[in-house]
């Protein structure tokens, strides 16, 4: 997430998201120290709202909406 998409990423794009009914909703990021981090996001269908079911800095593993297990630190090298 860029410094100039940083309210959209985290406000509008998730109310949007939600108002269109999508029911999973993960934002990517890089935390303080550089490594990527996840937040990942459920539609809870009464509030219309996405409620947080995860952060995950070095491995990304959830079995919803599809089974996915990803090593986020081979994600953050850079070189």
């Amino acid at each position: 997430m860029s410094p100039d998409s940083e309210e959209r990423d985290r406000e509008t794009k998730p109310l949007k998201y939600a108002n269109a009914g999508i029911p999973h909703f993960w934002r990517v990021e890089r935390g303080s120290d550089d490594r990527v981090v996840v937040y990942a996001y459920e539609l809870d269908r009464v509030s219309a709202r996405y409620v947080p079911i995860g952060i995950f800095h070095d491995r990304l593993k959830l079995p919803v909406p599809f089974p996915v297990d990803i090593d986020l630190e081979a994600l953050g090298r850079r070189g």
